[in-house]
Parts: C-alpha cells; structure tokens; sequence
C-alpha cells in the first residue's frame, strides 16, 4: 500500500502568502524541529513567524543543541525575504539569515540559515541567565526536508478534538488552520568551525491564521519517524480548570496507509528542567490498543523567564531532541512541552 502524502490536503496551502495580508493579526509561519540519528547535534526549533502588523520584518527563532549541552540561538526579526520562487510563485519564508523553500508541495522542503548565532549552554538558560550577545559565532546550515508521512491537520482525526478546537479557546492557541508532517532530513550543520553532517528526521509545521495566547497553560507535544517508516505524533493540553474537556490528539502510523487516530493516555507533563538523560514516555490509545512509546531526553534548549520561581505564572517552555524506543525499534525525533513556572520542581 502506498503513503498519500498530501493527506488529501490541497496544495495551495503549502505556498506562502504573495503579499502583506489585510488582517494585521494574521500569521503565517513555518518551523521545524530537525535531529540527526545520532546525539551530537540538533535543531530543536528553527522557524520564521510572519504577521500582517509587521510584515516588513519577521520574526525567527533558531534553537541549536550540541551533544556537550551548548546551545545556539538567534531570536529577534530579520529583512523580510521575497516569497517568489523561481516560477513566480509564493514558495519562500525567509527573515535575516534564514529561509524556508517550498521545492514540491507535501514532499520537498529546504531550509538555510547562515548568519550568527550567540553561544550559550543549557544549563544557563535553565537558571535564567540572560545569554552574553558578545558570545557569537558563525553557523551555516543547508537541510533537505522531504516527507515520510502523511500530513497530520489538527482537529481532523477525532471529533472531539475538532469540537475543542471549534468551541473553545484552544482553537487560538493552536492558532487557526495547522497541520504538521514528519520527514527525513539531510544535509550540513556547520557551528563554530565544526562541521556535522545531518541524517536523520525533522517535523515540520504549517500554520496560517491568527494566535492568541492570553490563555495558555502549557501543552506536551512529541513525535517521530523511525526507520520502519513507523511513526507517532500528538499534542496535547493540560487539564482545564472548568473541568471541560481540552485538546487531546493524535496519531500512530504504521508505515502505510493513513494515519491511525490516537489519544493521550499518559503525557511527560514538564515539571523539572534537565538539560538531558530524562525519561519522557508517552502511551497512546487507539482503535487497535494500548502503544508504549519510550524516550529520553538527548538534548534541549530552555526558555524560563527571569528565572524558575521569580513568578509562577511566567511560561517555561523546553524543546528538545528525544531518544525514543517503540518495540524494541530506536530513533530520534522531538518533544516540545511548557508549563507556569509554578508547576516547576527542582
């Protein structure tokens, strides 16, 4: 049996916008999360988030990770790029030193950064230590993402889920129409004068419309393909207080075929920040059963605000590349899960 990898989603929502939008909330972003198959480099996060208010520059953020626990980031806005692709289409998302190509719709993306990026480590941004803007080096990275799995869209699996999304608030803080997709990834990752080659996997992310975040709680979110072509992915949000029932979705992938609707039984919910070597498993249920996924953390980077404990209502948010297991098979793929600094244990 064949992959459908468009999801029968159709293509025109793989191209950018050609032009400012009129609505200045509107948000058009694309990101990925991208892992080699070993532990000595990753990308957890490197996108660029374009909105109607402030076209004329976007905003990126990079997340790199090295095995040794040093982590590489460039934050900020950058010169927006021209959308237009060789055919005149709107095919690029670019800011500053990076830049996202659509190649094929639903297959082929390719992602460059190459620009500075300020050095810092883990174990500062888990203590709140302001990164040290002298502290640049130069970082050159050329990816090939090209898909492996069918297109996950949020709200499309379970009826449930759409009805959350739908109904309540957590359709704005998933940010309107969103979909994500799991791929292989290929290429060079040069840091600081040390050169990485890349093989391994990446999920890459979709979203156009418009995000509110005024009431977030936190969320865990992970995923990965491995080798088989087996695959598993979710997201899901914390219990809320009105005791409605929150988003909660996901999926299995068996190699073929479509993707299989799952739910969250168990999540790794953060509740410490360790910059590696954390168990994070997942179980899922599905029509089929009960699916144990295992993992450990490779390596993350952090975003606490003013330190854990300087006020429980401020996000603390990790990302990071995770070691997985499922049936014996290992790989790598990702994890991105946040909380109130409140909610965080030492």
């Amino acid at each position: 049996m064949s992959v459908d990898l468009t999801g029968g989603i159709g293509e025109e929502r793989e191209f950018l916008f050609g032009e400012k939008p009129a609505d200045p909330e509107m948000r058009e972003s694309v990101n990925a999360w991208i892992w080699d198959s070993g532990d000595a480099v990753g990308l957890p996060r490197i996108g660029v988030e374009a909105v109607g208010g402030q076209w004329e520059a976007h905003e990126l953020q990079v997340n790199i990770g090295t095995g040794d626990g040093r982590v590489f980031n460039v934050r900020g806005s950058g010169p927006t790029h021209s959308p237009l692709g060789p055919d005149g289409r709107p095919r690029i998302l670019g800011a500053g030193s990076l830049s996202f190509e659509l190649i094929e719709p639903f297959r082929h993306w390719r992602m460059r950064l190459d620009g500075p990026a300020v050095e810092s480590t883990a174990a500062a941004q888990i203590a709140g230590e302001a990164p040290d803007p002298e502290r640049r080096v130069e970082v050159s990275i050329d990816i090939d993402i090209e898909s492996a799995v069918p297109p996950w869209e949020n709200g499309e699996l379970l009826p449930e889920a759409k009805r959350v999304l739908e109904e309540q608030d957590e359709g704005a803080l998933m940010g309107g129409p969103r979909f994500e997709q799991l791929s292989r990834a290929k290429g060079t990752a040069r840091i600081a004068g040390t050169e990485y080659r890349i093989d391994g996997g990446a999920l890459r992310v979709r979203r156009q419309g418009v995000r509110r975040l005024g009431t977030f709680r936190g969320h865990a979110w992970q995923s990965a393909v491995f080798p088989s072509g087996r695959a598993f992915g979710y997201i899901v949000y914390p219990p809320r207080e009105d005791g409605r029932p929150t988003y909660n979705e996901g999926y299995v992938f068996e190699g073929e075929g479509a993707l299989i609707p799952a739910r969250v039984v168990e999540a790794p919910w953060l509740r410490r920040l360790r910059p590696s070597g954390e168990d994070v498993p997942v179980v899922l249920e599905t029509e089929r059963g009960i699916v144990d996924i295992g993992g450990r953390t490779v390596l993350s980077n952090f975003t606490v605000m003013g330190g854990v404990g300087a006020n429980p209502d401020y996000p603390v948010l990790q990302q990071a590349i995770v070691r997985y297991e499922w049936d014996g098979e290992v790989f790598n793929g990702m994890m991105e899960r946040s909380t109130r600094g409140g909610q965080i244990t030492r």
